[in-house]
């Protein structure tokens, strides 16, 4: 296990001041000359699509990621409230005040629910009480990723920490070198097979979950420019899985594919977004940071389709969804684009506050949550 220490305190100090201008670097683009989101047109509705459900959970201020366990969703506000919604009908199944403001979440496997506080404690739900939290010695903003009975954390100081998903027991740790500069946005970690995946800076990992050794990396982008802003390569989530084989981003620089199997780089192409990507067995998708979605063959990365109809609408990443590709903006709208050609199929509404995470998709309801707090269940007709 690399034992490496941390970096000098006066250093890392540099990391939250950082990180803030590189959320507002991704998310607008620097102002009077802060280019005119698209205006929108209007659509006739050749996917069929009703709201079916909205709940609250409070304003959302972190980089939210939503999870889906089987028929259940998971998600939560900025305030604490943590809850595990049915999917179908959005009814609460359980919901918890935490009373902490909240910097990174939800993981969840269904039965464990984990977030990370702004206090950075790791705090671990279950059936709708607490059961333990454990302190980081860093911030956080990747959800806690759980499976195995474990809840792993990625901190922004680039460790990987595991802890027992019953007792909140730390198992180990796993220290890789730091860079100055982290995003303020969700990275990557999931399972395949028995490895951990985990974005490391412009790399991809895989990780023994038993002791947190590392049994692969593969480079996704390498730092390049004169200065720590333009250095930062970041992989950012979601990223798009089929079988073994993993497509990620890195951040405004590059989209790859990875055999997780054997840690081996299939292919990386140069692509300028800053949230993460989706995909089929065919195709990727992903929305640049001037808010073009582009389709990228699976196989070679090559390009598919591109459309410039929603530009500079602060789009979030994408979600395939049918035959669609569902992705929200800034002004709360759901755009249902098609696979095929990227051309526009409908436009859900929702509160008018910005999308404030991927889509995801549980059973055949897509769901949303807005940055006031909205969540919204839709239906296809």
């Amino acid at each position: 296990m690399n034992s490496e220490r941390f970096r000098p305190l006066a250093h890392m100090l540099r990391a939250p001041a950082a990180i803030i201008l590189i959320a507002s670097v991704a998310g607008c683009f620097g102002g009077a000359s802060k280019p005119k989101p698209a205006e929108l047109q209007p659509v006739t509705a050749l996917v069929s699509a009703r709201q079916s459900w909205n709940v609250s959970v409070g304003k959302v201020d972190f980089p939210l990621q939503v999870t889906v366990a089987g028929s259940s969703v998971a998600l939560a506000g900025s305030d604490g409230t943590v809850a595990l919604l049915d999917g179908q009908t959005g009814r609460d199944i359980w919901r918890i005040a935490l009373k902490a403001p909240i910097a990174a979440g939800v993981g969840s496997d269904g039965k464990i629910a984990a977030v990370v506080t702004r206090d950075n404690d790791v705090v671990a739900v279950q059936d709708g009480r607490e059961i333990w939290r454990q302190k980081l010695t860093a911030q956080a903003f990747t959800a806690p990723f759980v499976a195995g009975g474990r809840v792993f954390v990625l901190a922004a100081d680039r460790s990987v920490n595991a802890f027992d998903g019953q007792t909140g027991r730390k198992l180990w740790t796993q220290q890789r070198p730091t860079e100055p500069l982290v995003l303020n946005q969700s990275g990557v970690m999931l399972a395949v097979g028995d490895t951990l995946v985990v974005g490391l800076a412009g790399r991809l990992a895989g990780l023994n979950p038993a002791n947190g050794s590392i049994r692969w990396e593969v480079p996704i982008a390498s730092p390049r420019g004169i200065n720590d802003v333009e250095r930062l390569v970041d992989l950012v989530g979601p990223v798009s899985r089929e079988g073994d084989i993993v497509c990620t981003r890195a951040f405004q620089a590059s989209i790859g594919c990875v055999n997780a199997a054997r840690g081996s780089l299939l292919w990386t192409k140069p692509a300028n977004g800053v949230h993460g990507i989706a995909g089929d067995d065919r195709l990727l998708f992903g929305t640049e940071a001037d808010g073009t979605v582009v389709a990228w063959r699976r196989a070679d990365g090559e390009r598919v389709w591109s459309t410039d109809r929603l530009r500079y609408r602060n789009l979030t990443a994408p979600l395939v969804a049918g035959r669609s590709v569902a992705v929200g903006d800034l002004s709360g709208f759901v755009h249902l684009l098609s696979r095929d050609d990227g051309s526009l199929l409908n436009r859900l509404p929702t509160d008018g506050s910005a999308i404030a995470a991927a889509p995801v998709l549980v059973g055949n309801s897509l769901i949303v949550v807005t940055r006031n707090g909205g969540v919204y269940g839709f239906q296809p007709e």
